[in-house]
């Protein structure tokens, strides 16, 4: 597994609230490459409380599109896809069909899990995981666009 996070490598100064490195009130979630695609662990805070003690829904569907987000910058980069001219990044999220299989815990750790389904330079499609103790507890599939400025 690589030991740099991709949002470190790829965009370190961006603010995304999610994965942004650069946004000191936003999740910071940090995204590694490894034999099997992307990886990611994440602590959710207090705050995070979805009103009846678990997780979220709208954090998991940040941390989805976020982890999606270092699985598709880091395809885009090792297939040599830059941003355009006027772009900030190379692709962005077209949408994500989020799917809750079940309650995700508040007070420890969860995983993320990201691949590559479908990869070309006009569209990347990745399938991607939160799981807690190897249940998986919701699921996305994000696709995303070539980011071409108008």
């Amino acid at each position: 597994m690589e030991t740099i996070a991709v949002q470190d490598r790829l965009f370190p100064t961006m603010n995304c609230f999610g994965c942004g490195p650069a946004n000191e009130r936003g999740l910071r979630l940090k995204s590694y490459v490894d034999d099997d695609g992307v990886v990611a662990t994440f602590t959710p805070w207090p705050e995070h409380d979805n009103g009846i003690g678990f997780l979220n829904g709208g954090i998991i569907a940040t941390l989805l599109d976020c982890h999606s987000a270092a699985a598709v910058m880091n395809e885009a980069s090792v297939q040599g896809w830059h941003s355009l001219d006027g772009a900030l990044l190379p692709f962005v999220t077209a949408g994500i069909d989020v799917r809750y299989v079940r309650p995700s815990p508040l007070d420890r750790p969860v995983e993320l899990r990201a691949t590559i389904v479908e990869s070309a330079e006009p569209e990347i499609i990745c399938d991607v995981e939160l799981y807690f103790g190897e249940k998986v507890r919701a699921t996305g599939r994000a696709v995303w666009k070539r980011w071409r400025p108008r």
